[in-house]
């Protein structure tokens, strides 16, 4: 199968959907909305209390150049936490964290000066009368599990709302939740020829 023949979508998943499309309980999943071409799977996941970008595609070679950690492809979220981040809790973000023994990347961590425009989330946020919250950005270069909530929690401000916006420079942009668009004939191109490089450049193991 060529790159012209191949899928390249993005999907706004929303709050308590899977990001898979196989049943798993009573949970939702990527089968309940599209329809999606047959044989595309997400790129990387998104937990289900997350929401926002997640790419879909059959393309192999797309899909271990975007999961390969050495590139560090930067995906950026828009968090809710409790009470406002200082400069002090911002900075410690921005030089790394030590997660279970081991220090996360160096990460962009801003402050938004509004709430984003997003819609109503379907589970409300908790909400606690005296405890105010904020929003802040976050671009992180590498994809632990759980890395966002675990990095704000560290700083003492739990997540409670997280929304991936960004995927290096595939953004969700005004796509609403649970709606899907293939990506243009721009960001195609870009990421086909990316993928090309990576895979003529992966080191072949010795016979």
């Amino acid at each position: 199968m060529t790159p012209a023949q191949h899928h390249y979508i993005l999907f706004h998943k929303p709050y308590g959907v899977l990001s898979q499309f196989t049943g798993q309980g009573e949970r939702q999943t990527l089968s309940q909305y599209g329809p999606f071409p047959p044989n595309v799977y997400p790129v990387g996941r998104l937990d289900a209390d997350s929401e926002g970008l997640l790419m879909l595609t059959d393309d192999n070679a797309v899909k271990q150049y975007m999961l390969e950690p050495r590139f560090g492809h930067p995906r950026t979220y828009w968090v809710q936490v409790e009470h406002v981040p200082t400069e002090l809790a911002l900075r410690q973000l921005q030089k790394g964290l030590i997660l279970e023994g081991k220090r996360t990347k160096p990460a962009a961590a801003r402050l938004l000066q509004k709430d984003p425009d997003l819609p109503p989330r379907p589970a409300p946020i908790r909400f606690r009368k005296n405890i105010p919250t904020a929003w802040i950005e976050l671009t992180l270069g590498e994809g632990r599990n759980r890395q966002v909530r675990k990095m704000t929690a560290a700083v003492g401000h739990p997540t409670l709302r997280l929304v991936r916006v960004q995927i290096g420079n595939l953004s969700l942009g005004n796509l609403a939740s649970g709606d899907s668009r293939p990506l243009t004939n721009a960001e195609r191109e870009e990421i086909i020829n990316l993928a090309g490089r990576y895979v003529h450049k992966k080191p072949r193991r010795a016979p």
